[in-house]
């Protein structure tokens, strides 16, 4: 098994990038493998740690197809609906309230 290189963060030699640097590019790793790792340090939760690509391996991002947009926009409208009152919210409702900020505010009456 063999171990990538570890750089401290903001050592990390010219021509690699994260996968959020690719994607700032209009790129993306394309199936290769990850060269080696960035560590940030933190205070309290340990070391955080990202993944680093060749740049120049990278290929560009796939366009987005009318079919694909369609269903992006069909699963975003779905999570703007709120399961308790059925209307849309105008925004994505939280996972962690499962409903519309006015539903939520309101006080459930026990039966």
């Amino acid at each position: 098994m063999s171990t990538v290189p570890i750089y401290r963060w903001r050592l990390a030699p010219e021509g690699l990038a994260t996968l959020r640097q690719l994607r700032a590019r209009g790129l993306r790793p394309g199936g290769q493998p990850v060269v080696a790792q960035l560590e940030r340090p933190r205070r309290r939760r340990g070391p955080l740690v990202a993944f680093l690509y060749r740049v120049d391996l990278a290929v560009p991002v796939r366009p987005m197809t009318p079919a694909k947009r369609a269903a992006l926009e069909r699963a975003n409208a779905a999570r703007r609906i709120c399961p308790e009152c059925g209307r849309d919210a105008g925004y994505r409702i939280p996972p962690s309230l499962g409903m519309c900020v006015p539903c939520a505010d309101t006080p459930q009456l026990a039966p």
